[in-house]
């Protein structure tokens, strides 16, 4: 089995934030799969669906962000599932809105989700880092993560989420690389390959 966490805050208050993308992603995932209904476990929302020929335990942390790692723990160690085979979806300041790079490990960049998931895991995890662009002065980060997509913004974040959802075969059988390239690709075809932060398409 496979375990994909995908980062937010609970609650209708945060629903819409840039910081709950990784809740986005999962959602359009367990959609595109037919996943079972969610339900509270492991302290959060979780589900099961079979992606390609893999098993996968979705699974949305309802602890808030920076306590994110009890719940990956809990569900990580109920399966016994290897901490290689768990991705983490998220929101990356550092990447350009509607981009996509998956890595394994490194560092978690100032994210509280990931430093909480790293304390109570380990660190060699993958990450899906989905691009929500920086507002451009650290001083403004907290209140630009804390607030909603704008609407110019939600295409390409739906049409991120899509392609994601499309492409999770590709991941669920550790082919991160052509994961990756796939919804690039997908993205690039509906003319998102260069986005302003507040969502536009290039003229």
């Amino acid at each position: 089995m496979r375990l994909f966490v995908g980062l937010g805050n609970p609650g209708t208050r945060y629903a819409g934030n840039r910081h709950n993308i990784g809740f986005m992603a999962l959602d359009a995932i367990a959609r595109r799969h037919r996943a079972a209904p969610w339900r509270r476990k492991f302290q959060g929302e979780s589900t099961e669906a079979v992606i390609g020929t893999e098993r996968v335990l979705l699974l949305k942390p309802l602890t808030f962000m920076n306590e994110s790692g009890r719940a990956v723990a809990e569900a990580q160690r109920f399966y016994k599932i290897p901490l290689e085979d768990v991705v983490v979806f998220h929101d990356e300041l550092d990447l350009a809105p509607a981009k996509l790079r998956v890595k394994k490990g490194g560092g978690n960049a100032g994210h509280n989700g990931l430093r909480s998931i790293t304390a109570q895991c380990g660190n060699e995890y993958w990450r899906a880092r989905l691009g929500i662009g920086h507002p451009g002065d650290k001083a403004l980060v907290h209140a630009y993560v804390l607030n909603d997509f704008a609407k110019a913004e939600m295409p390409w974040v739906e049409d991120l989420c899509d392609a994601m959802a499309d492409a999770a075969e590709l991941l669920a059988s550790g082919e991160d690389a052509r994961f990756q390239n796939k919804v690039h690709l997908a993205m690039a075809g509906r003319g998102w390959d260069e986005v302003k932060r507040v969502g536009e398409k290039p003229a």
